[in-house]
């Protein structure tokens, strides 16, 4: 899936007790197998202008929203390859469109320095920066990720997030995952990510364990998570 560019499906998320992780685990076993990267380190950059004009209005819940970041797949120095990312929501469909590149070069772009990639993907990233301008990193957002697809359907993916961590400071992909934490001690964020309906046998593991979906974006809940800490030391967030 790292080599993937285009992508297009639904997105469901569960936050849950490692226990029930581990019953979810058991069901899956049948009828999944690990990714072909199954184990990430992910590290995100997620861009914004300086008002969070971007964040503020994914959390109105829209119709349509888009996020715009950097990722890497582990610790990613100034000439290492990433990911610039566009991700939509129209609908309940996510849609999200991606290119690589070095990661200097990316923040050039960002930041208009640099030109974007001459491409299908690449006018879209541009167009997006020129019409939220100015965009810079405003939070680094990290976690580990075991990734699973289906056997027969390999576009059914699962995926197991935890130690999700966010920071303001030291927003490069090169530094070490550190920050404040956004779970509970002993809680993952499972995805499950399809182009259609989920199996059946999901469903029914689901409701057996009593776990339901639930809304939770990380970039929003480090964001919320952020006023609450700077509205305590007497400043606010526009």
């Amino acid at each position: 899936m790292k080599n993937q560019m285009i992508f297009q499906r639904y997105e469901f998320k569960y936050l849950m007790t490692c226990r029930q992780q581990q019953a979810i685990l058991n069901a899956m076993e049948p009828y999944m197998v690990p990714d072909g990267y199954s184990h990430s380190s992910i590290r995100n950059l997620y861009l914004d202008t300086p008002s969070f004009q971007l964040i503020r209005r994914s959390l109105e819940k829209p119709v349509y929203k888009e996020k715009i970041r950097i990722r890497s797949y582990g610790r990613a120095e100034d000439t290492d390859s990433v990911f610039v990312e566009l991700k939509k929501k129209y609908r309940s469909v996510v849609y999200k469109r991606r290119i690589s590149m070095p990661q200097d070069q990316a923040l050039a772009c960002v930041a208009g320095k640099a030109c974007w990639p001459d491409s299908q993907i690449g006018r879209e990233l541009a167009y997006a920066a020129d019409f939220y301008a100015p965009l810079c990193p405003a939070v680094f957002l990290s976690y580990e990720r075991d990734a699973f697809r289906g056997v027969e359907d390999p576009e059914f993916r699962v995926t197991f997030d935890g130690e999700i961590r966010y920071r303001q400071q030291d927003l490069t992909l090169a530094c070490d995952p550190w920050g404040t934490s956004l779970l509970p001690a002993g809680y993952v964020l499972m995805e499950l990510k399809a182009a259609g309906s989920i199996p059946l046998w999901m469903v029914r593991t689901l409701s057996e364990q009593g776990i339901f979906q639930t809304s939770f974006s990380k970039y929003g809940t480090a964001y919320r998570d952020m006023l609450l800490a700077n509205e305590k030391g007497g400043r606010k967030y526009a």
